[in-house]
């Protein structure tokens, strides 16, 4: 962790688990099944398990492969919220969160590539890992909390359909069959 990653930190402390758990009730009852809602928060759940698989692995062929798992799941939950759900954001008014969402999903991404070049079964590793954890899981508190909220909102049956079906498609684009994996 870089020394302006620990001041960050150190002034930003996360949330709580409570305030987590409440968020995503919040969001659960606000979503329907299978709209768009309902598959974020299904993705966050994925990819909150394959962040767990990660850290137990215990050798380091079956870190790269929990690694490279989890890389498949936030690019292809990234892909889909930055085609579908941010620009839905920024037409309803919220180009600030928009414009954040981008911004932190695409942080992940450059972090997730620095995580490839450390030995997988150090320290630095589980410390990286830690850092990609904590910054998603803000990430997602964000949007759980706040931001798909209040796009629930505003949005028309319509947008909401729209959302929906184009979610959907380019989670798929990306993810295919490998989701069930």
């Amino acid at each position: 962790m870089s020394i302006i990653d620990k001041v960050v930190a150190a002034v930003t402390p996360p949330e709580s688990e409570e305030a987590r758990a409440e968020a995503r009730s919040k969001a659960r009852a606000a979503a329907k099944p299978g709209d768009w809602l309902s598959m974020i928060l299904e993705h966050h759940l994925q990819i909150e398990n394959a962040f767990a698989a990660l850290k137990a692995a215990s050798s380091i062929g079956t870190r790269r492969l929990a690694e490279k798992r989890l890389g498949l799941l936030l690019t292809g939950h990234s892909n889909a919220e930055e085609a579908a759900v941010y620009p839905a954001l920024a037409l309803h008014d919220e180009k600030g969160h928009a414009s954040a969402g981008y911004t932190e999903q695409a942080a992940v991404k450059i972090q997730m590539a620095a995580l490839e070049h450390l030995e997988p079964m150090s320290q630095d590793y589980l410390d990286k890992l830690e850092h990609i954890r904590g910054a998603v899981a803000h990430h997602v508190y964000e949007e759980e909390g706040k931001w798909f909220l209040e796009l629930k909102e505003k949005l028309t049956t319509t947008d909401a359909s729209q959302i929906t079906k184009r979610y959907k498609e380019e989670y798929d684009r990306y993810i295919g069959n490998d989701a069930a994996a």
